[in-house]
C-alpha cells in the first residue's frame, strides 16, 4: 500500500466519510477550504491509480468507491510511524504523548480500561 500525500489523505477522509460518490459530492464536504474541481479530480485520479478507489462511468462522469478501508490504512501507516519514530514500541509512543502533555490522565485511564476489556 502506497503512502498518501497530505492532499490525498484529506480527500480520502472525505471519500471514506461519504462512502464514495462523485467529485461534486466530495467538493461539498470541503466547505470553505474547497479546492478547484480540476485539482480534486486530479487527486482522485491519483487515488484510483494507487488502487485506493475504483470508478464506474455514468455518462460523462465517474462515481468513485473506496477499495481500501479507512481502518486498514490507519493500521498500516500507524505501524510504520511506531516502527520508524518510536523504536517499534507503542509504549514509547504513548509515553511521548504523555510527556508532551498531548494526552491527558483521563485519556490514559480510558486506554487502560480498553486494554483490560480485551
Amino acid at each position: 500500500m502506497e503512502k498518501l500525500t497530505q492532499q490525498e489523505e484529506e480527500a480520502m477522509l472525505i471519500i471514506w466519510q461519504t462512502e464514495g460518490g462523485f467529485i461534486k459530492d466530495f467538493l461539498e464536504k470541503y466547505g470553505e477550504s474547497q479546492p478547484p474541481y480540476t485539482t480534486l479530480a486530479s487527486i482522485v485520479k491519483n487515488l484510483e491509480r494507487k488502487k485506493y478507489l475504483s470508478s464506474k462511468r455514468f455518462g460523462n462522469t465517474y462515481q468513485y468507491t473506496p477499495i481500501v478501508a479507512e481502518e486498514e490504512y490507519k493500521k498500516t501507516f500507524l505501524s510504520g510511524v511506531v516502527k520508524d519514530y518510536f523504536e517499534n514500541s507503542y509504549k514509547e509512543m504513548v509515553s511521548f504523548f504523555a510527556r508532551d502533555q498531548k494526552i491527558s490522565k483521563e485519556d490514559l485511564e480510558e486506554i487502560i480500561k480498553l486494554i483490560e476489556k480485551k
